[in-house]
């Protein structure tokens, strides 16, 4: 099911009321019931792939805690196997024989195996890592092995997060299944403040903006070089606005059922380094590649040599988990190459820096940072965008060879897009340097104007064709 669709409208408030009008005792079964409706609303046969990993993962989780020695690394390496199993299969099986084949043809042989016709399951990344996240606390001491398997399977299926996170640890999550919750106006309030400014930015700015992207993304050959750089552009706002949308859905709605996920964006493009962009940017997915990859490869706490492998091997797999395609994987490589060649290169630029004064004005100095970091992740957002390889390189091209061809334009389209993003910039601005300004918006009366003027905004502007989540695909 779909946020951004009048069916969740009707589904959420059922969910909520049956959750706190039923006895406590059977509220983890009213969610897990929601859950499973949530997820089955895609694909229903799906359920049973997710069933099965449930299963597995939750008696490893007992068997890890009552072990001792090897056999507890066994255990885990049993989960973790079984769990990254079921993704290479659905999610790149088609795509390591897609390459298999072009090695063999390569050489004069053939390749004689089947693809799959199969489709993705939805979320199966994130749940299927935030599976992995438990079994991996538990052998590591940090989470006892949930003994209620109705909880454990609520942790993983949490209709809220289940298919595109946050991607949550167990022992920020699965103690709150656990307790007593009563219905708090604070709560309601504050969840559905989230998940209004969630629908907005989805709606109005992502879902507007994709309306162009999609059009010039799809037919790179026939437009001009600006109007690529404004898709490029476009889209780097898209894809924030939409997961962050989605984000701020979830938080939401689990706020008004009484419970607490973690933040996962903040304002990553006010970033003024590659490494503070990742550190604002699916902050549960950078945490969890920091904490259960990079820490354990080494870290920085290794020669300097090793310490970059470290770096561009974890930006490497994200961008294979990201999608079984060239694309993902080369703008995983970018990243991190973005990355080593900042701390390479942070002598140098403080000599040139000073040199030129640049650092003299703090506040034209941020800026330069906030704009260079952003260009250099909207340039790596082509190869995340793009059909194909050669499509990217396409687009890299035509915009190097410059911005003077007619530009691809759609008042009306531009129109709701001006009026969405000022709304998102002026937001954000605050929040990021006025936080503790403006109090006047605490005003009872001003705040109920502001949030009916967004729902206003979203009934009129909005795009309600049930557009799918950029990341729903991951």
């Amino acid at each position: 099911m779909l946020f951004n669709s009048f069916d969740f409208l009707l589904f959420f408030p059922i969910v909520c009321i049956l959750f706190f009008l039923s006895p406590h005792k059977y509220r983890w079964l009213i969610l897990l019931l929601a859950s499973c409706y949530f997820y089955m609303y895609f694909i229903p046969v799906y359920i049973f792939i997710l069933a099965g990993t449930i299963v597995v993962d939750y008696f490893a989780g007992i068997l890890i805690e009552k072990s001792k020695g090897k056999e507890r690394k066994y255990y885990l390496i049993i989960s973790l196997i079984s769990n990254i199993l079921v993704l290479a299969v659905f999610k790149y099986y088609n795509f390591i024989l897609d390459n298999l084949t072009a090695i063999l043809e390569s050489v004069g042989l053939h390749n004689h195996l089947s693809y799959l016709s199969i489709l993705l399951p939805v979320g199966l990344s994130f749940h299927t890592f935030q599976a992995m996240s438990y079994t991996i606390e538990v052998y590591r001491g940090n989470q006892k092995a949930e003994k209620h398997f109705g909880i454990y399977a609520l942790y993983v299926m949490f209709f809220p997060q289940l298919v595109a996170g946050p991607i949550e640890r167990p022992q920020n999550v699965i103690h709150q299944f656990h307790k007593k919750i009563n219905f708090n106006l604070s709560n309601f309030a504050k969840g559905s403040k989230l998940m209004l400014w969630g629908f907005f930015i989805k709606v109005v700015v992502a879902d507007r903006l994709s309306v162009y992207v999609n059009a010039v993304y799809s037919n790179v050959d026939h437009h001009s070089g600006i109007t690529l750089l404004l898709a490029t552009l476009f889209f780097s706002i898209q894809i924030y606005c939409d997961f962050a949308g989605y984000s701020y859905i979830a938080i939401g709605s689990a706020k008004i059922l009484g419970f607490d996920l973690m933040t996962n964006f903040n304002r990553p493009y006010f970033a003024k380094s590659i490494s503070e962009f990742w550190k604002r940017w699916h902050i549960s997915l950078s945490t969890w590649f920091r904490d259960y990859l990079y820490f354990p490869l080494g870290g920085n706490k290794v020669a300097k040599y090793r310490w970059y492998f470290n770096l561009f091997i974890v930006f490497l797999v994200s961008g294979i988990w990201h999608g079984a395609n060239w694309t993902f994987v080369i703008w995983g490589a970018l990243n991190g190459f973005y990355l080593i060649f900042a701390i390479v290169t942070q002598r140098y630029r403080n000599v040139i820096n000073n040199f030129l004064g640049l650092n003299k004005n703090k506040y034209v100095f941020s800026f330069i940072q906030i704009i260079t970091t952003f260009l250099l992740s909207s340039f790596a957002w082509i190869f995340f965008r793009a059909n194909n390889v050669n499509d990217a390189f396409t687009i890299i091209h035509k915009i190097s060879m410059g911005l003077t061809s007619d530009l691809f334009v759609k008042f009306d389209v531009f129109f709701a897009v001006l009026i969405g993003l000022s709304i998102l910039f002026l937001k954000e601005i605050r929040e990021e340097y006025f936080t503790n300004k403006f109090e006047f918006i605490r005003n009872p009366s001003l705040r109920v104007l502001v949030f009916s003027t967004l729902i206003i905004l979203i009934l009129l502007l909005g795009v309600f064709d049930s557009g799918q989540f950029i990341y729903f695909q991951f």
